[in-house]
């Protein structure tokens, strides 16, 4: 079965003491995870090493970055390589993020170099993919996604391609008052593999987990996980409330 991942983004919120707080109180709650199901913690640069330290002897729970720069090394200031990322243990990193996309202006090529440089440290990266609404609106939104997996992660060779975390962002159902249905997030996924297995074959896309990055909530985290090509969730606004980020982690499909 595929890896099942519930993967919080903190993005640019919390103090340093409300950070280690949450996490305390998540890990706090005992949760048991199956061999196949994974809690991911993408919290800001400062937070890294704390939040490594904070999950040391928890099984399947692991830290992300939520950006690398796509150079090795250099004059390049205020940026963070992956190799920094590399050396202080972290395992994951967010790549291509539709905030990184639209206010940093991150194009395909960037975000294929930033994957190339993750894989090469053994740093998993979390490719995010997903269409604004004017796109949504114009029925173009197959045809646009396919074309950033293209751009994005087509170099790469099938072994490669199965280290890679897919997360899809309905940009348009986010902060827009507009809703993403079940069935809209399955249609998407199942589009997504179907690109993959164009490309790779069928073997090596449903080796590939693919998570929903819509705003998932408590109280649609089991009914969108339950679609069969939905493999947990890139969570944003309810993973800064522990209560709601450990009911989606439980929400996860198990391979018991």
């Amino acid at each position: 079965m595929r890896k099942q991942i519930a993967a919080a983004n903190w993005k640019m919120n919390l103090t340093y003491d409300q950070g280690e707080a949450l996490l305390k109180e998540i890990i706090g709650a005992g949760i048991q995870l199956s061999s196949n199901q994974q809690a991911l913690f993408a919290v800001p640069f400062p937070y890294l090493a704390m939040a490594k330290a904070a999950v040391k002897g928890q099984t399947n729970f692991d830290i992300a970055a939520q950006n690398c720069s796509n150079k090795k090394s250099g004059a390049y200031t205020g940026e963070v390589s992956v190799e920094m990322l590399q050396s202080m243990g972290i395992g994951y990193c967010v790549i291509g993020h539709s905030e990184r996309r639209e206010y940093f202006m991150e194009s395909n090529k960037v975000l294929a170099e930033k994957v190339n440089i993750c894989l090469e440290n053994n740093i998993t990266p979390i490719f995010c993919c997903g269409e604004a609404l004017q796109v949504r609106e114009e029925s173009a939104q197959n045809a646009f996604v396919q074309q950033q997996l293209e751009e994005s992660l087509f170099h790469l060779t099938p072994d490669q391609v199965q280290k890679v975390v897919i997360a899809y962002e309905p940009i348009w159902a986010i902060g827009t008052g507009k809703t993403a249905s079940t069935e809209q997030a399955q249609e998407m996924h199942a589009h997504i593999r179907q690109v993959l297995a164009g490309k790779y074959g069928e073997a090596v896309a449903g080796n590939i987990s693919i998570l929903y990055g819509g705003s998932v909530k408590a109280n649609n985290a089991a009914e969108l996980f339950a679609c069969p090509d939905v493999d947990g969730g890139l969570v944003g606004g309810a993973s800064l409330l522990a209560q709601d980020f450990v009911q989606i982690i439980k929400a996860l499909k198990s391979s018991n």
